[in-house]
């Protein structure tokens, strides 16, 4: 038997609900039969956004949206996604499938869908392909509460009142599919670029610079030398810094494993590189803390999560694959990762809300289900600006962090990694007077590859955890191979 302390009189940060945030790109289904149904649509709507899904993302309390990508975010032009739709120009998705897209879902709708989620817009500009006026003009569209040509022009497309945007990403992966770029040269662009997002009235950006692919410690040095301490108070440039890192099982990029067929060896090669992303956080946030000890910059992981090669017979550019159990236990250690370092990791978002990656949501016409991914998210939703706690010498095969509320209810949760064997854990509380009452839920199934279809859209869903009780200040826990387990005590 294992044996873990928790000690309640140790409080640590606050974990931010910002963790807990998804992400949108315009890629696959995520978006048009995700999201976007349109106004004319059989499926409940309102205003053309999808509502079941939108019922679905409130309940467990969505922070954050990103949107519109990605790599696409580098190549949307946002003027050709306002005023009438049926004037909209087209454009071809170069990225994702070489699909013709209406630019049906442009700015109002996306602001619209985070105002319906009751959550905050994460809007990613372009810099890979756009021009400084450009995002510049986007922000003024978007935030400008007095007169000005885009603010004049917003009001003539129906929004009068500026919209609230906080997160803004100054480009994306432009390593990569942003522009194929050195990290000195995309430090000065940044800090152009940035110079021109401007505050308007209230409204004040947290804006995003694009960091690291993976383990590239080279790109995160050169962004927090050269562009971590331009300006200061609220003109400061570099809010936060990206990470982005995808669990990917296979040998290479073109064999990714499947989603659904496994081997042990295959569960335990997904495990290992999963907790890479705890390797990623320290090693990042070691060069961070030479130039920024007092954490002003957010390690922002907003791209995350498992990444398999599509489901068969489906578009290989639109990246749609299943979530088994293995997903739900991926997705447990990296939010308790997250967690565990709130004090640089401040905002992430899973990779992707609807039909794409690792989604929380699939759906198909009409019907829509919910993956063991989206349970995850439901069953952490309570750590959301809970004050981090330690959780102490868990077992090797378990991974786990712990929390705790203004009203002293403590929130653990833990999975097992060990898609063999079940674990058993001695959970002790210290710093608590009597034996509190403790109740949780339990994520597991039957099979490690076990996974929710349209045929039968619950075969993988929380239950509770019955039997619990504290003794002498401990919970005892049995947590099935591959289970995950959340508990509330207090």
């Amino acid at each position: 038997m294992g044996k873990a302390i928790i000690n309640r009189d140790i409080v640590k940060n606050k974990i931010s609900r910002h963790i807990y945030g998804h992400f949108s790109e315009h890629l696959g289904r995520c978006i048009y039969g995700g999201f976007w149904v349109g106004p004319d649509s059989p499926i409940p709507n309102r205003e053309g956004i999808r509502m079941d899904v939108v019922e679905a993302l409130r309940k467990i309390k969505i922070p954050n949206l990103r949107w519109p990508g990605g790599c696409f975010a580098d190549e949307y032009h946002w003027e050709d996604g306002i005023g009438p739709r049926e004037k909209r120009p087209s454009m071809i998705n170069t990225h994702w499938g070489g699909v013709t897209e209406n630019n049906h879902f442009g700015t109002h709708e996306f602001l619209r869908l985070c105002e319906l989620l009751e959550c905050e817009p994460y809007i990613c500009g372009n810099l890979g392909s756009g021009t400084v006026r450009e995002m510049s003009s986007w922000v003024e569209y978007m935030t400008m509460d007095g007169k000005s040509p885009m603010a004049d022009l917003r009001r003539e497309n129906g929004r009068e009142e500026p919209w609230a945007l906080k997160f803004f990403g100054v480009g994306n992966e432009n390593w990569g599919c942003g522009g194929s770029m050195r990290p000195e040269y995309y430090a000065d662009l940044f800090r152009r670029y940035a110079t021109y997002c401007r505050n308007y009235g209230e409204n004040r950006l947290f804006k995003i610079a694009c960091g690291p692919n993976t383990d590239d410690y080279h790109w995160t040095e050169v962004m927090m030398r050269d562009a971590s301490s331009v300006g200061h108070f609220e003109n400061k440039l570099m809010a936060g810094l990206s990470l982005h890192y995808y669990t990917v099982p296979g040998d290479t990029w073109q064999n990714k494993g499947s989603a659904t067929e496994f081997s042990m060896e295959d569960w335990d090669k997904t495990m290992k590189k999963a907790l890479h992303m705890e390797t990623l956080v320290v090693n990042h946030s070691a060069i961070m803390d030479r130039y920024d000890r007092e954490k002003r910059v957010a390690l922002v992981f907003d791209e995350w999560g498992t990444w398999f090669d599509v489901e068969p017979g489906t578009n290989p550019g639109f990246l749609y694959q299943q979530s088994t159990q293995r997903d739900a236990v991926v997705a447990a250690i990296g939010l308790n990762i997250f967690n565990n370092h709130s004090d640089r990791v401040r905002i992430a978002n899973i990779a992707q809300t609807i039909n794409v990656l690792q989604s929380l949501i699939l759906t198909d016409g009409e019907k829509m289900l919910l993956t063991p991914t989206y349970h995850v998210f439901d069953m952490f939703k309570t750590h959301q600006e809970n004050d981090l706690l330690s959780l102490d010498n868990l077992p090797e095969k378990l991974n786990g962090s712990a929390s705790v509320d203004g009203k002293g209810v403590i929130t653990v949760t833990v999975c097992n990694m060990s898609g063999s064997e079940e674990q058993t854990l001695d959970l002790e509380i210290r710093g608590i007077k009597g034996d509190s009452p403790v109740s949780g839920t339990i994520l597991t199934s039957d099979k490690i590859n076990a996974h929710n279809t349209f045929e039968n859209p619950e075969r993988v869903k929380p239950k509770e955890l019955k039997g619990l009780a504290m003794k002498g200040g401990a919970v005892k826990l049995v947590i099935p191979p591959a289970g995950v387990v959340a508990l509330q005590i207090g």
